[in-house]
């Protein structure tokens, strides 16, 4: 093994994530994965259609793909606060600081 493949031995994949430069890329996208997953859960628990989905929230149906896509990190508070009320769900977005 060489001393380039044996760097990373005992650290965390936080750590790797923060070395390589991409840990809030990653972070990013976990959690529009995560998201997404939610949206189209409740969608499928109330029997709603993304046409009726999308009617439902004042918006086009293409602008309801963007946000159910999984892929697509472009995402607005203001359309997820639409979908999850159209829902009927809660939302809440917890900030906090790193532990030392």
């Amino acid at each position: 093994m060489t001393e380039q493949h044996g760097k990373h031995i005992g650290s965390s994949f936080d750590d790797f994530l923060e070395e390589e430069g991409i840990k809030a890329e990653v972070e990013a996208v976990a959690l529009k994965r995560v998201i997404a997953w939610q949206l189209a859960q409740a969608m499928k628990k109330n029997r709603m259609s993304k046409s009726a989905m999308a009617r439902a929230m004042k918006t086009s149906r293409s602008q309801l793909d963007r946000l159910l896509d999984p892929e697509n990190d472009a995402l607005t508070l203001h359309t997820l606060t639409s979908a999850v009320q159209t829902l009927g769900m809660k939302m809440e977005i917890n900030l906090s600081s790193p532990e030392i």
